[in-house]
């Protein structure tokens, strides 16, 4: 609404300040833009860490949680030493360093020359010792003959002294008138001579008799001597097989120790063979072994043959710990004590046949994983 101005004073004086005009309201400030790209960015900083949260907890349960897995585990093997049974000089090395060998093949040759005469020797007393085993035998023959003589001498002895005895009975019996008193001890006589050559005859009887049983020990004594010079012979023919020394098993010849010209003594070892058969040996931490079991899968990573996975099993676990069979075994009873988490090994075998190619050997370190769940 607007004033109108009054009529001008006819009074002269100062001029009169017009009246102030009002001002329209302004309109009210207008919102200011969305940013759109800030709100994705507060969006992502939510999702994204929710979503590497969940990718990191399910990569832990998927692949980190059902496996046991250690870098403290190693191939291992039998190692078996070759040694010879007969001491010698080597006459002959079949076998190099790291070469492979079949069970059965030569891979040392002793001089043979001792061990041959041995046996010549040894085939020459069997020889003896069968000959007097046969004249044992033939002796027995004689000495039983004998004994049976000597029973039919001792007949013989005690029919002619009957017939004295009957003699003389008849004389006593006729007067004394009729015959002789010469004939008479004649009679006596003879029936004595006779009673007396019936108990030589026993006497004899009794040592053939104790003669032949003394010729059937002598018999078990020449069988017992044939036995033995066998015993030698066999003993001495094995000694000299002996000298040809062979691999016990297929494997690979390692720490050859042995040259051509040494002379070699029982026991000593020549050289090592290790077996194709080789398997894992990790030792995994005790809070490791809480669900591990026997049976369990397993994957073998050779750190020789990077990229490589090979198949296998967990076969068995120790009955005790690596420090508990150690050289010094851990007395914990004394002195102070501070806990270590102590390593238990577990054996761990392949399921497939190692390539031939690949020299997998005992020592390589491995890494094993183990799906515990």
């Amino acid at each position: 609404m607007t004033m109108e101005p009054k009529p001008a004073s006819s009074e002269t004086g100062p001029p009169a300040r017009p009246a102030p005009v009002e001002k329209p309201a302004p309109p009210p400030p207008a919102p200011p833009p969305v940013n759109r790209h800030r709100q994705k960015v507060r969006v992502l900083a939510v999702v994204v860490p929710v979503i590497v949260i969940a990718a990191v907890l399910w990569y832990y349960f998927r692949f980190l949680a059902p496996y046991e897995t250690t870098d403290d585990a190693f191939i291992d093997s039998h190692v078996i030493l070759v040694s010879p049974r007969v001491p010698g000089l080597v006459t002959n090395l079949v076998v190099e360093d790291n070469q492979r060998v079949t069970a059965g093949d030569t891979v040392v040759e002793i001089d043979r020359s001792n061990y041959e005469i041995a046996v010549t020797q040894a085939k020459a007393d069997l020889a003896n010792s069968e000959g007097q085993l046969a004249q044992a035998q033939a002796q027995i023959t004689v000495d039983e003959a004998k004994a049976e003589q000597q029973q039919a001498a001792v007949q013989a002895a005690e029919a002619q002294s009957v017939q004295a005895a009957a003699d003389l009975k008849r004389y006593d019996a006729v007067e004394s008138r009729a015959i002789s008193a010469s004939a008479k001890d004649v009679a006596q006589a003879q029936a004595q001579t006779t009673a007396a050559s019936v108990e030589v005859a026993r006497n004899q009887a009794k040592a053939a008799v104790a003669q032949a049983e003394l010729s059937r020990k002598s018999e078990l004594v020449a069988e017992a001597r044939v036995k033995q010079s066998q015993a030698q012979l066999a003993q001495a023919e094995l000694n000299l097989s002996y000298t040809s020394v062979q691999a016990p098993v297929t494997g690979r010849v390692t720490q050859r120790s042995v040259e051509s010209g040494n002379y070699v003594q029982t026991g000593q070892a020549l050289m090592a063979l290790v077996p194709e058969q080789v398997w894992v040996v990790a030792n995994f931490k005790e809070t490791q072994l809480k669900n591990m079991r026997p049976g369990q899968p397993a994957t073998i990573e050779v750190d020789a043959y990077p990229g490589r996975t090979f198949k296998a099993h967990v076969d068995s676990i120790q009955a005790g710990t690596g420090a508990r069979f150690g050289l010094l075994p851990p007395e914990n009873a004394v002195g102070n004590y501070v806990k270590v988490v102590q390593r238990v090994p577990v054996k761990i075998v392949f399921d497939e046949p190692l390539d031939a190619q690949l020299d997998i050997s005992p020592g390589m370190s491995v890494n094993p994983r183990v799906k515990v769940n």
